[in-house]
């Protein structure tokens, strides 16, 4: 069974944000060991220069790089936009390789370069959305693409 990583920035503070992502997480279990890793965010000032923000987004990427294996794929807005067949072809991937596929979400600062160039970095749009939606944006299609995989009709 396929082993999936998810490495975020930050904690779901919300009920309904941790509720949706609970579900996902029990609907993606009869397909994969999924783990969500949390580290925190870098404190910064109040009004943080762009050297500081930086330092903050190495700091973080550090952590969140130690937390992955297999494949890494940072989402990021510079990266390749990818539909929902693409998903499940790159969990499909993974799964044919020994090890795991982490997915890396940033915090509202994005990610440090290090990590950009880690893996295959994609979009889930692009437009932006918080980092707490983008969690539960990337567990559902994550259910989908092994919903696509399964052949089920979950994806039409």
């Amino acid at each position: 069974m396929l082993a999936v990583k998810i490495a975020c920035v930050g904690r779901l503070k919300e009920r309904y944000w941790r509720e949706a992502v609970a579900e996902y997480e029990k609907r993606l279990g009869p397909f994969c060991r999924l783990e969500i890793i949390e580290i925190p965010e870098a404190r910064l000032p109040q009004a943080p220069s762009p050297g500081d923000i930086a330092q903050a987004l190495d700091r973080e990427g550090e952590q969140l790089l130690q937390k992955c294996a297999g494949t890494i794929c940072p989402l990021c807005i510079e990266g390749k936009l990818l539909d929902s067949p693409g998903l499940a072809k790159l969990l499909e991937k993974a799964m044919l390789s020994p090890g795991a596929v982490s997915f890396v979400i940033g915090s509202s600062h994005g990610l440090s370069d290090k990590v950009k160039r880690a893996g295959p970095g994609f979009s889930l749009s692009p437009m932006t959305f918080p980092h707490q939606l983008a969690r539960v944006m990337l567990c559902e299609q994550l259910y989908r693409g092994f919903q696509i995989l399964s052949g089920t009709k979950y994806h039409k």
